[in-house]
Protein backbone atom coordinates (compact mmCIF):
# COMPACT_ATOMS: atom_id res chain seq x y z
CA UNK A 1 0.00 0.00 0.00
CA UNK A 2 1.64 3.11 -1.27
CA UNK A 3 2.86 6.26 1.34
CA UNK A 4 1.50 9.85 0.57
CA UNK A 5 4.05 12.04 0.00
CA UNK A 6 5.05 14.52 2.58
CA UNK A 7 2.93 17.51 2.89
CA UNK A 8 3.77 20.91 3.00
CA UNK A 9 2.42 22.17 6.79
CA UNK A 10 0.74 25.28 6.65
CA UNK A 11 0.04 27.09 9.85
CA UNK A 12 -2.48 25.88 12.02
CA UNK A 13 -6.03 27.71 13.14
CA UNK A 14 -8.72 27.05 15.28
CA UNK A 15 -11.77 25.43 13.30
CA UNK A 16 -14.14 28.10 13.84
CA UNK A 17 -11.56 30.90 13.88
CA UNK A 18 -12.00 31.96 9.99
CA UNK A 19 -12.58 35.41 8.77
CA UNK A 20 -16.14 35.91 7.05
CA UNK A 21 -14.46 36.30 3.45
CA UNK A 22 -12.27 33.27 4.03
CA UNK A 23 -12.54 30.57 0.85
CA UNK A 24 -12.10 27.19 2.15
CA UNK A 25 -10.44 24.52 0.32
CA UNK A 26 -12.92 21.91 -1.50
CA UNK A 27 -12.21 18.07 -1.74
CA UNK A 28 -14.93 15.85 -3.63
CA UNK A 29 -14.25 11.94 -3.37
CA UNK A 30 -16.78 10.77 -5.60
CA UNK A 31 -16.93 6.74 -6.12
CA UNK A 32 -18.78 5.00 -8.94
CA UNK A 33 -21.79 2.23 -8.24
CA UNK A 34 -21.48 2.28 -4.44
CA UNK A 35 -24.64 1.52 -2.76
CA UNK A 36 -25.64 3.98 -0.03
CA UNK A 37 -26.14 1.22 2.85
CA UNK A 38 -22.60 -0.47 2.10
CA UNK A 39 -20.76 1.81 4.51
CA UNK A 40 -20.43 1.11 8.51
CA UNK A 41 -21.61 5.00 8.88
CA UNK A 42 -25.16 3.82 7.59
CA UNK A 43 -25.25 1.32 9.95
CA UNK A 44 -23.81 -2.23 7.91
CA UNK A 45 -22.34 -3.67 10.94
CA UNK A 46 -20.01 -6.28 8.20
CA UNK A 47 -18.06 -4.06 5.83
CA UNK A 48 -14.95 -2.14 7.17
CA UNK A 49 -15.07 1.38 6.33
CA UNK A 50 -13.19 3.23 9.45
CA UNK A 51 -11.74 6.40 7.12
CA UNK A 52 -15.29 7.45 5.47
CA UNK A 53 -17.06 6.94 8.98
CA UNK A 54 -14.98 8.36 10.37
CA UNK A 55 -15.37 11.37 8.07
CA UNK A 56 -19.12 10.92 8.87
CA UNK A 57 -18.90 11.09 12.41
CA UNK A 58 -17.39 14.98 11.63
CA UNK A 59 -19.79 15.98 9.24
CA UNK A 60 -23.82 14.75 7.99
CA UNK A 61 -24.48 11.19 5.98
CA UNK A 62 -27.59 11.73 4.46
CA UNK A 63 -29.57 8.50 4.20
CA UNK A 64 -31.72 9.76 1.91
CA UNK A 65 -29.81 11.44 -1.11
CA UNK A 66 -30.60 9.81 -4.31
CA UNK A 67 -29.31 10.73 -7.75
CA UNK A 68 -31.17 11.86 -10.97
CA UNK A 69 -29.85 9.87 -13.59
CA UNK A 70 -28.63 6.64 -12.46
CA UNK A 71 -26.22 6.40 -14.97
CA UNK A 72 -22.51 7.49 -15.08
CA UNK A 73 -21.99 10.43 -17.35
CA UNK A 74 -25.54 12.30 -16.69
CA UNK A 75 -25.05 11.95 -13.41
CA UNK A 76 -22.19 13.51 -13.34
CA UNK A 77 -22.63 16.14 -15.51
CA UNK A 78 -25.84 17.03 -12.57
CA UNK A 79 -23.57 17.06 -10.05
CA UNK A 80 -21.28 19.47 -11.78
CA UNK A 81 -24.22 21.77 -13.26
CA UNK A 82 -26.71 21.59 -10.47
CA UNK A 83 -29.46 20.58 -13.19
CA UNK A 84 -31.51 17.31 -14.43
CA UNK A 85 -30.29 15.99 -17.57
CA UNK A 86 -33.06 17.30 -19.48
CA UNK A 87 -31.86 20.67 -18.85
CA UNK A 88 -28.20 19.81 -19.44
CA UNK A 89 -28.57 17.48 -22.48
CA UNK A 90 -26.13 15.00 -21.05
CA UNK A 91 -28.04 12.14 -21.84
CA UNK A 92 -26.32 8.90 -21.79
CA UNK A 93 -22.15 7.76 -21.33
CA UNK A 94 -21.56 9.62 -24.24
CA UNK A 95 -22.54 13.07 -24.46
CA UNK A 96 -20.96 16.11 -23.74
CA UNK A 97 -21.67 19.41 -21.29
CA UNK A 98 -22.83 22.04 -23.18
CA UNK A 99 -19.84 25.13 -22.85
CA UNK A 100 -21.75 27.78 -21.85
CA UNK A 101 -22.93 26.14 -18.89
CA UNK A 102 -22.48 26.85 -15.43
CA UNK A 103 -20.17 24.27 -13.02
CA UNK A 104 -19.00 24.80 -9.47
CA UNK A 105 -15.71 23.91 -10.70
CA UNK A 106 -15.81 26.63 -13.13
CA UNK A 107 -17.23 28.61 -10.64
CA UNK A 108 -14.65 28.40 -8.61
CA UNK A 109 -12.44 28.63 -10.85
CA UNK A 110 -13.20 32.05 -11.62
CA UNK A 111 -13.22 32.67 -7.84
CA UNK A 112 -9.62 32.10 -7.80
CA UNK A 113 -9.23 28.52 -7.05
CA UNK A 114 -6.87 25.75 -8.20
CA UNK A 115 -8.92 23.32 -9.91
CA UNK A 116 -7.88 19.46 -10.52
CA UNK A 117 -9.70 16.93 -11.11
CA UNK A 118 -7.93 12.83 -10.52
CA UNK A 119 -9.63 9.68 -11.90
CA UNK A 120 -12.80 8.41 -13.23
CA UNK A 121 -14.73 11.76 -15.23
CA UNK A 122 -16.08 9.87 -18.11
CA UNK A 123 -16.73 12.87 -20.25
CA UNK A 124 -16.83 13.06 -23.84
CA UNK A 125 -14.18 14.54 -25.27
CA UNK A 126 -12.20 12.92 -22.53
CA UNK A 127 -10.51 16.18 -21.40
CA UNK A 128 -13.52 17.85 -21.84
CA UNK A 129 -12.94 21.82 -20.07
CA UNK A 130 -15.69 21.96 -17.29
CA UNK A 131 -13.67 24.42 -15.04
CA UNK A 132 -10.74 22.38 -14.11
CA UNK A 133 -7.09 23.05 -14.93
CA UNK A 134 -5.43 20.13 -14.59
CA UNK A 135 -6.82 16.53 -15.16
CA UNK A 136 -5.21 13.31 -14.65
CA UNK A 137 -7.70 10.71 -15.56
CA UNK A 138 -8.22 7.01 -15.51
CA UNK A 139 -11.17 5.95 -17.28
CA UNK A 140 -13.38 2.96 -18.00
CA UNK A 141 -15.87 3.48 -20.60
CA UNK A 142 -16.00 4.19 -24.24
CA UNK A 143 -12.35 6.04 -25.64
CA UNK A 144 -11.36 7.65 -22.36
CA UNK A 145 -9.79 4.63 -22.18
CA UNK A 146 -7.39 5.34 -24.98
CA UNK A 147 -6.81 8.80 -24.03
CA UNK A 148 -6.44 8.77 -20.46
CA UNK A 149 -3.31 8.87 -18.42
CA UNK A 150 -3.51 5.53 -16.19
CA UNK A 151 -3.64 3.45 -19.25
CA UNK A 152 -0.91 5.01 -20.93
CA UNK A 153 0.94 4.01 -17.68
CA UNK A 154 0.18 0.77 -17.66
CA UNK A 155 1.02 0.28 -21.06
CA UNK A 156 4.85 2.33 -20.04
CA UNK A 157 4.55 -1.03 -17.08
CA UNK A 158 4.29 -3.82 -19.59
CA UNK A 159 0.80 -4.14 -18.11
CA UNK A 160 -2.76 -4.30 -18.91
CA UNK A 161 -5.78 -4.37 -17.12
CA UNK A 162 -7.55 -7.51 -18.42
CA UNK A 163 -10.60 -8.23 -16.49
CA UNK A 164 -11.69 -4.70 -16.57
CA UNK A 165 -11.01 -5.07 -20.75
CA UNK A 166 -13.21 -8.18 -20.59
CA UNK A 167 -15.98 -6.46 -18.79
CA UNK A 168 -15.88 -3.08 -20.81
CA UNK A 169 -14.74 -3.44 -23.93
CA UNK A 170 -17.39 -5.52 -26.14
CA UNK A 171 -14.29 -7.00 -28.47
CA UNK A 172 -12.50 -8.48 -24.85
CA UNK A 173 -16.58 -9.42 -23.63
CA UNK A 174 -17.37 -11.40 -26.41
CA UNK A 175 -14.78 -13.67 -26.15
CA UNK A 176 -14.36 -13.56 -22.15
CA UNK A 177 -13.71 -17.28 -20.95
CA UNK A 178 -16.34 -19.14 -18.69
CA UNK A 179 -14.96 -18.02 -15.66
CA UNK A 180 -15.88 -14.77 -16.00
CA UNK A 181 -19.24 -15.29 -17.00
CA UNK A 182 -19.59 -18.02 -13.78
CA UNK A 183 -18.20 -15.49 -11.63
CA UNK A 184 -20.14 -12.52 -12.74
CA UNK A 185 -17.10 -10.73 -12.97
CA UNK A 186 -16.02 -10.89 -9.21
CA UNK A 187 -12.55 -11.76 -9.32
CA UNK A 188 -8.90 -10.91 -8.04
CA UNK A 189 -6.91 -8.27 -10.17
CA UNK A 190 -4.45 -10.00 -11.84
CA UNK A 191 -2.66 -6.43 -11.41
CA UNK A 192 0.03 -5.75 -8.70
CA UNK A 193 -1.69 -3.50 -6.14
CA UNK A 194 0.17 -0.02 -7.52
CA UNK A 195 -0.74 -0.27 -10.21
CA UNK A 196 -4.57 -1.07 -9.81
CA UNK A 197 -7.04 2.03 -10.86
CA UNK A 198 -7.88 2.67 -6.88
CA UNK A 199 -3.95 2.80 -5.83
CA UNK A 200 -3.32 5.18 -8.65
CA UNK A 201 -5.68 7.64 -8.45
CA UNK A 202 -5.05 7.83 -4.55
CA UNK A 203 -1.54 8.05 -5.77
CA UNK A 204 -2.54 11.44 -8.33
CA UNK A 205 -5.00 12.23 -5.24
CA UNK A 206 -2.23 12.70 -2.80
CA UNK A 207 0.03 14.10 -5.35
CA UNK A 208 -2.30 16.98 -5.84
CA UNK A 209 -3.21 17.76 -2.32
CA UNK A 210 0.66 17.81 -1.16
CA UNK A 211 0.61 20.72 -3.77
CA UNK A 212 -2.39 22.99 -1.90
CA UNK A 213 -0.90 26.12 -0.46
CA UNK A 214 -2.36 28.76 2.39
CA UNK A 215 -1.91 31.14 -0.64
CA UNK A 216 -4.77 30.31 -2.69
CA UNK A 217 -7.66 28.04 -2.22
CA UNK A 218 -7.89 24.87 -3.71
CA UNK A 219 -10.68 22.35 -5.28
CA UNK A 220 -9.66 18.90 -6.17
CA UNK A 221 -12.74 16.22 -7.29
CA UNK A 222 -11.26 12.72 -6.97
CA UNK A 223 -13.42 10.10 -9.15
CA UNK A 224 -12.55 6.69 -7.83
CA UNK A 225 -13.72 3.99 -10.57
CA UNK A 226 -14.12 1.60 -8.54
CA UNK A 227 -16.65 0.11 -6.75
CA UNK A 228 -18.10 -0.47 -10.57
CA UNK A 229 -18.26 -3.31 -11.86
CA UNK A 230 -15.64 -5.90 -12.76
CA UNK A 231 -15.22 -6.01 -8.81
CA UNK A 232 -11.65 -6.75 -8.86
CA UNK A 233 -10.47 -5.96 -5.71
CA UNK A 234 -6.01 -6.85 -6.00
CA UNK A 235 -4.56 -9.61 -3.96
CA UNK A 236 -3.60 -7.80 -0.53
CA UNK A 237 -7.90 -7.26 -0.44
CA UNK A 238 -9.69 -9.88 -2.46
CA UNK A 239 -9.41 -12.03 0.77
CA UNK A 240 -10.73 -9.49 3.24
CA UNK A 241 -13.88 -11.18 3.35
CA UNK A 242 -15.38 -14.69 3.97
CA UNK A 243 -18.56 -14.66 1.70
CA UNK A 244 -19.69 -17.94 3.43
CA UNK A 245 -20.07 -15.31 6.69
CA UNK A 246 -21.70 -12.41 4.97
CA UNK A 247 -25.28 -11.43 5.34
CA UNK A 248 -26.86 -10.06 1.82
CA UNK A 249 -28.05 -7.48 1.63
CA UNK A 250 -32.07 -6.63 2.35
CA UNK A 251 -34.09 -7.06 -0.98
CA UNK A 252 -32.28 -10.51 -1.93
CA UNK A 253 -35.07 -12.69 -3.73
CA UNK A 254 -34.22 -16.64 -4.48
CA UNK A 255 -35.38 -15.86 -8.07
CA UNK A 256 -35.80 -13.15 -9.81
CA UNK A 257 -39.47 -11.20 -10.16
CA UNK A 258 -41.38 -11.19 -12.94
CA UNK A 259 -41.37 -7.83 -13.61
CA UNK A 260 -37.76 -6.72 -12.98
CA UNK A 261 -36.69 -10.08 -15.68
CA UNK A 262 -39.39 -8.44 -18.38
CA UNK A 263 -37.63 -5.19 -17.88
CA UNK A 264 -33.83 -5.25 -16.59
CA UNK A 265 -31.22 -5.35 -19.45
CA UNK A 266 -29.24 -7.58 -17.46
CA UNK A 267 -25.17 -7.47 -17.56
CA UNK A 268 -25.03 -10.91 -17.07
CA UNK A 269 -27.93 -13.83 -17.11
CA UNK A 270 -29.23 -13.86 -13.63
CA UNK A 271 -31.16 -17.65 -13.64
CA UNK A 272 -27.52 -18.34 -13.16
CA UNK A 273 -27.30 -16.25 -9.83
CA UNK A 274 -26.99 -18.47 -6.67
CA UNK A 275 -27.10 -17.41 -3.13
CA UNK A 276 -23.23 -18.34 -2.94
CA UNK A 277 -22.58 -16.56 -6.16
CA UNK A 278 -24.58 -12.97 -4.66
CA UNK A 279 -22.11 -13.62 -1.47
CA UNK A 280 -18.93 -14.07 -3.44
CA UNK A 281 -20.23 -10.49 -5.63
CA UNK A 282 -20.96 -8.97 -1.98
CA UNK A 283 -17.23 -10.25 -0.77
CA UNK A 284 -15.45 -8.55 -3.92
CA UNK A 285 -17.74 -5.50 -3.93
CA UNK A 286 -17.21 -4.71 -0.19
CA UNK A 287 -13.32 -5.51 -0.57
CA UNK A 288 -13.06 -2.61 -3.39
CA UNK A 289 -14.53 -0.15 -1.09
CA UNK A 290 -12.52 -1.11 1.88
CA UNK A 291 -9.80 -0.17 -0.54
CA UNK A 292 -11.13 3.28 -1.47
CA UNK A 293 -11.90 3.99 1.84
CA UNK A 294 -8.04 2.82 2.65
CA UNK A 295 -7.30 5.69 -0.10
CA UNK A 296 -9.91 7.91 1.32
CA UNK A 297 -7.98 7.66 4.98
CA UNK A 298 -4.54 8.23 3.34
CA UNK A 299 -5.97 11.94 1.63
CA UNK A 300 -7.46 12.62 4.85
CA UNK A 301 -4.31 11.90 6.86
CA UNK A 302 -2.27 14.16 4.70
CA UNK A 303 -4.69 17.05 5.26
CA UNK A 304 -4.71 16.50 8.72
CA UNK A 305 -0.49 16.77 8.79
CA UNK A 306 -0.72 19.72 6.84
CA UNK A 307 -2.95 21.19 8.79
CA UNK A 308 -6.08 21.78 6.31
CA UNK A 309 -8.04 19.78 7.49
CA UNK A 310 -10.78 21.78 9.33
CA UNK A 311 -10.10 24.11 6.62
CA UNK A 312 -11.84 22.31 3.70
CA UNK A 313 -14.71 21.07 2.68
CA UNK A 314 -15.20 17.29 2.11
CA UNK A 315 -17.70 15.71 0.45
CA UNK A 316 -17.99 11.84 -0.32
CA UNK A 317 -20.64 10.59 -2.68
CA UNK A 318 -21.08 8.15 -5.59
CA UNK A 319 -23.48 8.74 -8.89
CA UNK A 320 -25.50 5.82 -8.85
CA UNK A 321 -25.84 2.84 -6.44
CA UNK A 322 -26.11 -1.51 -7.46
CA UNK A 323 -28.45 -3.60 -6.98
CA UNK A 324 -26.08 -5.88 -5.42
CA UNK A 325 -28.78 -8.94 -4.82
CA UNK A 326 -32.05 -6.94 -4.64
CA UNK A 327 -34.64 -8.66 -6.76
CA UNK A 328 -32.23 -11.23 -7.47
CA UNK A 329 -30.20 -8.90 -10.05
CA UNK A 330 -26.76 -7.50 -9.56
CA UNK A 331 -25.47 -3.93 -11.08
CA UNK A 332 -28.06 -1.32 -12.82
CA UNK A 333 -29.83 -1.00 -15.44
CA UNK A 334 -33.88 -1.67 -15.16
CA UNK A 335 -36.33 0.00 -12.60
CA UNK A 336 -35.04 2.98 -10.51
CA UNK A 337 -35.46 0.99 -7.45
CA UNK A 338 -33.83 2.46 -4.06
CA UNK A 339 -30.29 0.27 -4.30
CA UNK A 340 -29.68 2.20 -7.67
CA UNK A 341 -30.73 5.56 -6.95
CA UNK A 342 -30.12 6.07 -3.34
CA UNK A 343 -26.53 7.34 -2.70
CA UNK A 344 -23.87 7.86 0.23
CA UNK A 345 -23.73 11.16 0.44
CA UNK A 346 -21.73 12.90 3.45
CA UNK A 347 -20.48 16.28 3.57
CA UNK A 348 -17.86 17.55 6.50
CA UNK A 349 -18.58 21.18 6.67
CA UNK A 350 -14.65 24.07 6.89
CA UNK A 351 -14.51 25.22 10.03
CA UNK A 352 -16.57 22.16 11.57
CA UNK A 353 -15.15 18.84 13.18
CA UNK A 354 -17.31 16.07 15.85
CA UNK A 355 -20.68 16.12 16.57
CA UNK A 356 -21.23 13.94 13.13
CA UNK A 357 -25.20 13.57 12.52
CA UNK A 358 -27.44 11.51 10.60
CA UNK A 359 -29.77 13.31 8.66
CA UNK A 360 -33.33 11.72 6.93
CA UNK A 361 -33.76 14.46 4.90
CA UNK A 362 -34.97 14.06 0.85
CA UNK A 363 -32.13 15.41 -1.57
CA UNK A 364 -30.73 15.12 -5.24
CA UNK A 365 -27.19 15.19 -6.39
CA UNK A 366 -28.62 18.41 -8.22
CA UNK A 367 -28.01 19.72 -4.78
CA UNK A 368 -24.28 19.80 -4.76
CA UNK A 369 -23.37 22.43 -6.75
CA UNK A 370 -24.98 25.02 -5.15
CA UNK A 371 -24.42 23.97 -1.77
CA UNK A 372 -20.60 23.50 -2.37
CA UNK A 373 -20.34 26.90 -3.88
CA UNK A 374 -22.20 28.12 -0.76
CA UNK A 375 -19.86 26.92 1.42
CA UNK A 376 -17.10 28.28 -0.59
CA UNK A 377 -18.55 31.75 -0.48
CA UNK A 378 -19.14 31.87 -4.25
CA UNK A 379 -22.29 33.54 -5.76
CA UNK A 380 -24.75 30.23 -6.97
CA UNK A 381 -24.90 30.72 -10.61
CA UNK A 382 -28.97 31.57 -11.33
CA UNK A 383 -29.33 28.51 -14.33
CA UNK A 384 -28.76 26.24 -11.28
CA UNK A 385 -31.76 24.70 -10.30
CA UNK A 386 -30.91 22.37 -7.04
CA UNK A 387 -30.44 23.83 -3.02
CA UNK A 388 -28.30 24.98 -1.01
CA UNK A 389 -28.38 22.32 1.62
CA UNK A 390 -26.98 24.46 4.74
CA UNK A 391 -29.54 26.77 3.90
CA UNK A 392 -32.29 24.13 3.64
CA UNK A 393 -31.40 21.59 6.17
CA UNK A 394 -34.77 19.81 5.91
CA UNK A 395 -34.39 18.79 1.83
CA UNK A 396 -36.65 18.64 -0.32
CA UNK A 397 -40.75 17.14 -0.11
CA UNK A 398 -39.58 15.16 -3.54
CA UNK A 399 -36.55 13.62 -5.53
CA UNK A 400 -37.05 13.18 -9.02
CA UNK A 401 -35.37 10.74 -11.58
CA UNK A 402 -35.50 9.40 -15.21
CA UNK A 403 -33.43 7.22 -17.20
CA UNK A 404 -34.04 6.32 -20.86
CA UNK A 405 -37.84 7.91 -20.73
CA UNK A 406 -38.40 6.28 -17.46
CA UNK A 407 -39.26 8.20 -14.01
CA UNK A 408 -39.34 8.41 -10.71
CA UNK A 409 -40.82 10.58 -7.76
CA UNK A 410 -40.40 9.77 -4.67
CA UNK A 411 -41.24 11.35 -1.43
CA UNK A 412 -40.61 9.96 2.12
CA UNK A 413 -43.39 7.41 1.97
CA UNK A 414 -44.49 6.67 -1.42
CA UNK A 415 -42.84 5.77 -4.76
CA UNK A 416 -44.04 6.16 -8.19
CA UNK A 417 -41.85 4.50 -11.02
CA UNK A 418 -43.96 5.88 -14.87
CA UNK A 419 -42.96 4.19 -17.67
CA UNK A 420 -44.00 4.70 -21.28
CA UNK A 421 -46.21 1.98 -20.51
CA UNK A 422 -48.50 2.41 -17.82
CA UNK A 423 -48.69 -1.74 -17.62
CA UNK A 424 -45.05 -1.54 -16.43
CA UNK A 425 -45.38 1.38 -14.33
CA UNK A 426 -44.98 0.88 -10.44
CA UNK A 427 -46.12 2.48 -7.10
CA UNK A 428 -44.82 1.49 -3.25
CA UNK A 429 -45.97 2.68 -0.32
CA UNK A 430 -42.53 2.88 1.26
CA UNK A 431 -43.43 2.61 4.87
CA UNK A 432 -45.41 -0.65 4.53
CA UNK A 433 -43.17 -2.10 1.88
CA UNK A 434 -39.42 -0.49 1.84
CA UNK A 435 -38.03 -3.51 -0.62
CA UNK A 436 -40.23 -2.55 -3.11
CA UNK A 437 -42.55 -5.60 -3.70
CA UNK A 438 -45.99 -5.01 -3.64
CA UNK A 439 -47.27 -2.79 -6.61
CA UNK A 440 -49.83 -0.71 -6.15
CA UNK A 441 -50.23 1.85 -9.41
CA UNK A 442 -53.47 -0.07 -10.71
CA UNK A 443 -55.15 -0.64 -7.75
CA UNK A 444 -58.27 1.82 -7.58
CA UNK A 445 -57.68 2.16 -3.95
CA UNK A 446 -54.73 3.74 -4.76
CA UNK A 447 -55.72 5.75 -7.40
CA UNK A 448 -55.30 8.81 -5.73
CA UNK A 449 -51.92 8.31 -4.61
CA UNK A 450 -50.93 7.34 -7.91
CA UNK A 451 -52.86 10.45 -9.67
CA UNK A 452 -50.78 13.27 -7.28
CA UNK A 453 -47.84 11.54 -7.93
CA UNK A 454 -48.25 11.84 -11.52
CA UNK A 455 -49.19 15.10 -11.58
CA UNK A 456 -46.01 15.89 -9.22
CA UNK A 457 -44.20 14.79 -11.65
CA UNK A 458 -46.07 16.47 -15.20
CA UNK A 459 -44.74 19.81 -13.14
CA UNK A 460 -41.40 18.80 -12.96
CA UNK A 461 -40.94 17.68 -16.43
CA UNK A 462 -43.12 16.91 -19.72
CA UNK A 463 -43.38 13.15 -20.08
CA UNK A 464 -42.43 13.43 -23.79
CA UNK A 465 -40.51 16.45 -23.86
CA UNK A 466 -36.82 14.67 -24.57
CA UNK A 467 -34.43 16.99 -26.05
CA UNK A 468 -31.59 14.95 -28.16
CA UNK A 469 -27.95 14.41 -26.12
CA UNK A 470 -25.27 16.82 -26.70
CA UNK A 471 -22.74 15.61 -28.45
CA UNK A 472 -19.41 17.31 -29.55
CA UNK A 473 -16.29 14.99 -29.94
CA UNK A 474 -14.32 18.25 -30.74
CA UNK A 475 -15.43 20.35 -27.52
CA UNK A 476 -13.29 22.88 -25.92
CA UNK A 477 -10.35 20.81 -23.46
CA UNK A 478 -8.37 21.61 -21.15
CA UNK A 479 -4.74 22.99 -22.43
CA UNK A 480 -1.94 20.66 -20.75
CA UNK A 481 1.20 18.51 -21.94
CA UNK A 482 -0.88 15.08 -20.88
CA UNK A 483 -3.91 15.43 -23.54
CA UNK A 484 -3.33 13.63 -26.34
CA UNK A 485 -3.61 14.99 -29.92
CA UNK A 486 -7.33 13.78 -31.30
CA UNK A 487 -5.66 13.90 -34.80
CA UNK A 488 -2.77 11.51 -33.72
CA UNK A 489 -2.96 7.60 -34.36
CA UNK A 490 -2.93 7.10 -30.32
CA UNK A 491 -5.91 5.10 -29.99
CA UNK A 492 -4.85 3.07 -32.78
CA UNK A 493 -1.69 2.55 -30.69
CA UNK A 494 -3.58 2.62 -27.56
CA UNK A 495 -5.74 -0.48 -29.22
CA UNK A 496 -2.97 -2.46 -30.79
CA UNK A 497 -1.24 -2.66 -27.53
CA UNK A 498 -4.17 -3.90 -25.76
CA UNK A 499 -5.35 -6.55 -28.26
CA UNK A 500 -1.44 -8.10 -28.21
CA UNK A 501 -1.73 -7.88 -24.25
CA UNK A 502 -5.25 -9.91 -24.34
CA UNK A 503 -4.52 -12.22 -26.59
CA UNK A 504 -2.78 -14.46 -24.23
CA UNK A 505 -5.22 -13.27 -21.46
CA UNK A 506 -6.72 -17.09 -21.17
CA UNK A 507 -8.71 -18.29 -17.98
CA UNK A 508 -6.45 -18.60 -15.71
CA UNK A 509 -7.51 -15.25 -13.92
CA UNK A 510 -10.94 -17.16 -13.01
CA UNK A 511 -9.60 -20.29 -11.59
CA UNK A 512 -12.60 -22.62 -10.85
CA UNK A 513 -15.15 -20.16 -11.52
CA UNK A 514 -17.87 -19.05 -8.93
CA UNK A 515 -19.52 -21.39 -6.42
Amino acid sequence: MSDAPSPRRRPEREPNDMPTDHRCNVLILHADQHRWDCLGAYGNGEIRTPNIDALAADGTAYRNSFCCYPVCTPSRYSLLTGLYVHQHLGWGNHSTLPSGLPTFPRTLRSAGYRTDAVGKMHFTPTYLDVGFERMRLAEQHGPGRWDDDYHRDLRDAGLIDRIDQMDQVQEFRDAAPPGYWESFGAVASDLPEAHHSTTWIGDRAAEVLDQWTADRPSLLMVGFVKPHHPFDPPAAWADMYDADELTLLPGWTETILPQDGAMKRGFFRYDGLTEAGARRALAMYYATISQIDHQVGRLIDLLKRAGLYDDTLIVYTSDHGDYMGYHHTLLKGGYMYDPLVKVPLIVKRPGRAGGGTLSDALVSNVDLAPTILSMAKCDVPSEMTGIDLAAHPKGRDAVFADADRHYMVRTKDRKLLLCPDPADSLMFDLDRDPLEMDNLFRRSEHQADADALMERLARWALFDARTPAHLDERAGRIAADNVPDLDDDHRHRMRQYTRGKMADAGDVLFGTGAE
